[in-house]
This record gives structure tokens, sequence and C-alpha cells, in this order.
């Protein structure tokens, strides 16, 4: 992809004053650059062109910057068409894992983006397909969980051809970028970025299932009992029992907008360094 940044569509973390107060502020010095600016709805103002998000794919949008917590970075991943990149900065957010920077980086930003001093950075994504009818993509993790309280389901994953069986609350699927998330929640490990693999963590599993590094191979997924599907914590679907479910790579990679290289991203952004 050319470095060359013409378009940009500015995403911002809903009901957030600070986030929209910085997109205001990147809207007129990219407009004074002579940047073609879209914000997307719900964000709007003066000199500002809102479009809906089902409008970005007609656009030829270079660079969308999400401007909000890791959720915005997570719904902007989501927007098609796919292979757009993401740029994010930190307003409001808790920690900020996917985030590149904070808000008082922004004259920053911009001299980053003209004078091509970035790189993209590439992520695996992972999809579900639940009989043949596909999700959005995942940056991070997809979860299945149970849906009553008061029955623990038998859940199946055939992974590299073997079939395991267990009865257990759930199963998150993550990416090395999702392994900070759900999975790091309930003592899953921390999966290096760049890795090309998935991670099963078992929710509450009756017999400990241990968590599972693996290739980047089709898990098919199987419940006694109905389950919630999850994307991103962000997108939800019922899955009734017995229907087959499919988690395997998305074919469109995330590419996340770099301005410096860190070799502990995640360790920085959890705290310990």
């Amino acid at each position: 992809m050319s470095n060359t940044i013409e378009n940009v569509a500015l995403m911002t973390k809903v009901n957030s004053d600070e986030a929209y107060q910085t997109a205001k502020s990147v809207n007129m010095i990219l407009l004074q650059k002579k940047i073609n600016v879209f914000a997307i709805l719900p964000l709007c103002g003066e000199k500002m062109t809102s479009v809906s998000i089902n409008t970005i794919k007609d656009l030829n949008i270079d660079l969308i910057l999400a401007i909000g917590g890791d959720g915005t970075t997570l719904k902007a991943f989501r927007t098609p068409p796919f292979d757009i990149p993401v740029l994010s900065v930190n307003i409001g957010g808790h920690k900020g894992i996917l985030s590149e920077l904070k808000s008082g980086s922004i004259d920053y930003i911009i001299e980053s983006l003209l004078l091509d001093n970035h790189f993209y950075d590439r992520r695996v994504r992972i999809q579900a397909s639940i009989e043949g009818v596909k999700t959005a993509p995942a940056l991070n993790d997809i979860l299945l969980t149970r849906v009553s309280l008061t029955r623990t389901p038998l859940i199946s994953a055939t992974i590299m051809g073997e079939e395991v069986k267990e009865r257990m609350d759930g199963l998150v699927i993550s990416t090395p970028t999702g392994s900070t998330g759900h999975s790091f929640s309930i003592g899953g490990p921390v999966l290096h970025e760049s890795l090309e693999c998935v991670l099963l963590s078992p929710l509450a599993s009756v017999n400990k299932l241990p968590f599972l590094v693996l290739p980047l191979e089709e898990v098919k997924i199987k419940s006694s009992h109905d389950i919630v599907l999850v994307v991103d914590g962000q997108e939800t679907h019922r899955i009734s029992a017995g229907k087959e479910v499919t988690v395997s790579r998305f074919p469109i990679d995330a590419q996340f907008l770099r301005t410096r290289k860190r070799g502990a991203r995640q360790l920085e952004k959890l705290g310990f360094i």
C-alpha cells in the first residue's frame, strides 16, 4: 500500500465530548493540510463532511482515524472495505491497548502522516461461519458462551482433525492481538501480536481443559445447548443447540498505522513496562 494519505475518515467514541473535541481539532488541521476529511456518523459538526458507515466503501478512504478507546478501534476494523488501515488514538479509553497515540500527540500525528514517518503493521483476524453465514471479522476474539445459567453445555471443538469434548461455560478463540483481552482476564497467556496462530481459552471447564495455542487452521464447534457467539465484544449471534460454528482466518489482515516500532507493546500497555 502507498504511504500517501489523501482521504481520511474520522470515527469517534459514542457520547464522548473529549473524543468529539479531538476530532474537531484533527479535522481543522487536516483540512489546512489539503487532506480530505470525512466524519463517520454520529460525528458531525461545522466544516465536517459527515457520512454513514455504510458509504465508506465508496469514498476511496486511505485511513480511518479511530478516536476513543479500544472499542472504537475494534469497530473501525469492522468497517468495510476491510483493508482500510486504522490509526488508533486513545481518548477516554481505559488502557488503550490497541492505541498508537494519545490526544496530546495530535500535531505529531499529522506531521507523521504528511512526512511519511509511519508504517503499516499487519495483524491476523478471524471470522466465524454459522452454517455458511459469515460474521464480521474479529481482530481480538470470538466468544462462545452458554445461554442458560442452570445448564452447563457439552461443547465439542474439532481442532486439526481431532475432536475434543468438554463440559464448560464456553470458549474464547483469540488472535494474538486479542490475547490481552477476554482470554487474559481468565488467566490466558499473552501472545506476541506478530504471531500467526489462535488461542483457545476454555471458560470454567469441568475437567480443566488447558489453554491451547494452535496453528491458524479451522476450528469447528458444536454445543449441546444454545449458546451466544460474540464478535469482539460488540456483535452477538444466538446459536441453537447442535448447530456447527466454524472459526477460521479472515482473508484480509488488519492494518494498523504505526508511528514508531515497539517490541513489547502489549507489556507496555498492560503496565508491566
